[in-house]
């Protein structure tokens, strides 16, 4: 069942659900104080909805609507009405592929984070991965953020670096990085759980223990 912890997480992704994993695995523990109250997918058969149903947690498909890239007026409502009845503190995007706009990100203003598998401003979009490689930089990596209008955009909340190995493949390097996202995002997490970061304009900024 979802846990009875004060703060509540709900988690949205499309696929295979590897960050979600590695988060709910992390609020079990206890290395995030809070519990899943709610995972939601746009993608009726996702492996995100499997395994949060494997872990008997609430978990719903809410179909997109007619769009690609993005929810339509009908199914934004019905997210964030499912979001807001299940009284989520924080919604955590893992894996999820629609870009949010204006009523989601209005009703959860400040409230909503990202992994994105670069080290931002550097490679937003798709398959950042496949940029890095393309541009041949020696180093990359994922980075957490808040999530705004902007597309991978948001005030950066935290960073974990991926050495590009001079013979990686997209499939090499995206497997690393994952490693990495799964560090460090239960991290990022359990510190907006504990009260420990505050946003100064654009910058992130973690209290001292």
């Amino acid at each position: 069942m979802a846990s009875e912890h004060k703060f509540r997480l709900g988690i949205l992704g499309s696929g295979k659900g590897s960050n979600f994993v590695a988060i709910a695995g992390a609020c079990a523990s206890g290395e995030i104080p809070a519990g899943v109250a709610l995972v939601l997918s746009d993608v009726e058969g996702s492996g995100i909805l499997t395994h949060a149903r494997e872990r008997n947690l609430p978990a719903r498909f809410i179909s997109p609507g007619k769009f690609r890239t993005k929810l339509d007026e009908d199914a934004e409502r019905a997210f964030v009405g499912a979001l807001q009845e299940a009284r989520v503190d924080l919604i955590v995007l893992a894996g999820f592929m629609r870009v949010l706009k204006g009523e989601f990100l209005r009703a959860f203003e400040g409230r909503i984070v990202n992994i994105h598998p670069s080290l931002l401003p550097s490679f937003p979009g798709l398959a950042a991965w496949q940029q890095a490689l393309d541009h041949g930089v020696k180093v990359t990596g994922c980075t957490v953020h808040f999530v705004d209008a902007g597309v991978d955009a948001g005030p950066i909340i935290g960073q974990q670096t991926v050495p590009v190995r001079d013979h990686d493949t997209p499939d090499s390097l995206i497997q690393r990085i994952h490693t990495a996202e799964h560090e460090l995002y239960p991290k990022c997490v359990a510190a907006i759980a504990r009260g420990e970061i505050s946003v100064q304009g654009r910058r992130v900024v973690w209290k001292k223990n």
